[in-house]
């Protein structure tokens, strides 16, 4: 992978870029000290798939930086910074950033940003060629028939239900819900490939309370069984969360916890969990907010890129 990196301290870009070389991780493509000197176009000319950015520049800072080149620029963002205000930390991370790392740089947590990173896009662009690969197949062959439909839809099942394992929530409730998701995802997309978006959550909870209750179920069991389902899987989601960042916490080179956390839950969130459960006997929090929706679409995509590979 191509890495460009911007900080007005010679000192950390050459530190971050012999330890980039050292390591194999890919080509130091362009440095610059200022973030005014940043444009998204050459950026991508230059084909860099990963920008690490100070925070605190003289004359262009690395917020505005990324509000300058966010319009044009395709590849992530790493910020570095030895300011820790989570004022500053969310801002960044509203903006698009993948990743934060605090100064002083050290090397283990660098690697392990780097690798989770080029590790997610890596997953986007191998979820993207399947996309398309898969809509141009379906667009093909509109004339499958149901029983091979089923069996198409059994075998997404089966890879997701290696992933809930993997996950740790193959024996939740939710983990039902869940595998029902994914099967009406699958035969949503055949149908309609996504062209105008995946369906709503609102939507999936409603074909899952129709499947369950039938058509001739009373409008208020429909409504309360949605619901149910909707919290079966938010509690399902939520012990995926406390599980890998249990194995975070206990190694964050762990290869499940590296392979999974970035890619199935925003970093804010697996790092404040991974914190909640470090001080989990001296304090109490309130609920961890969870992208239910990001969670779904990654195990059905991922879930459908084992099933095509398999």
């Amino acid at each position: 992978m191509n890495f460009y990196i911007t900080d007005d301290d010679e000192t950390i870009r050459s530190m971050l870029a012999q330890i980039i070389e050292d390591e194999d991780l890919g080509e130091v493509v362009g440095e610059s000290d200022d973030g005014a000197l940043l444009e998204g176009e050459t950026l991508n000319l230059k084909k860099v798939d990963i920008l690490l950015i100070d925070l605190l520049m003289p004359n262009r800072d690395g917020l505005e930086t990324i509000q300058a080149i966010q319009p044009t620029f395709k590849g992530k963002v790493i910020m570095i910074s030895q300011i820790e205000s989570k004022e500053l930390i969310c801002e960044a991370y509203l903006l698009g950033i993948e990743h934060y790392i605090i100064k002083p740089i050290n090397k283990i947590e660098v690697l392990a940003v780097i690798r989770k990173v080029m590790e997610h896009t890596r997953l986007e662009k191998s979820i993207n060629d399947i996309q398309k690969s898969l809509n141009s197949v379906l667009q093909m062959d509109t004339g499958l028939n149901r029983k091979k439909s089923s069996f198409k839809e059994y075998n997404i099942k089966n890879y997701a239900e290696f992933l809930l394992s993997e996950l740790g929530i193959s024996g939740e409730n939710g983990s039902k819900d869940l595998l029902e998701i994914l099967a009406f995802l699958f035969n949503y997309e055949k149908k309609h490939t996504f062209e105008q978006g995946l369906p709503s959550l609102n939507e999936i909870y409603e074909y899952l309370a129709n499947k369950k209750l039938g058509d001739k179920a009373d409008e208020r069991d429909l409504t309360r069984e949605a619901k149910a389902s909707k919290q079966r899987v938010r509690r399902a989601i939520y012990q995926s969360l406390k599980h890998l960042s249990s194995l975070g916490l206990t190694d964050f080179s762990n290869a499940k916890f590296e392979k999974y956390s970035s890619h199935f839950f925003d970093f804010t969130i697996v790092r404040k969990k991974m914190t909640e459960l470090k001080n989990e006997s001296n304090q109490s929090y309130t609920p961890t907010r969870i992208n239910m929706k990001k969670f779904i679409h990654a195990l059905y995509f991922e879930a459908k890129r084992m099933m095509l590979e398999g």
